[in-house]
């Protein structure tokens, strides 16, 4: 199982959640983004239906695949 990280960080005059290089919304809080960084990681560990996913690389290519059920990562939150 691969796994993926949610790390609080100060961001835009506020807090968000980074994974995977990207920012969240801004939060006014850390709490609150803390909040929405455990929702968001549930989520994404969940398993679920076949579901299609749309992701950009590190080099900024777009790739479509079907997510399967069970292939879901462990998902933390850190901060």
């Amino acid at each position: 199982m691969s796994k993926f990280v949610y790390k609080i960080v100060r961001h835009d005059g506020g807090w968000a959640y980074q994974a995977d290089g990207t920012f969240s919304e801004t939060f006014r809080t850390r709490d609150a983004a803390r909040k929405a960084a455990r929702l968001a990681a549930s989520e994404q560990s969940s398993p679920g239906e076949p579901t299609p996913i749309e992701y950009e690389d590190e080099k900024g290519k777009w790739h479509r695949e079907i997510a399967e059920p069970d292939d879901r990562p462990q998902a933390v939150v850190k901060g």
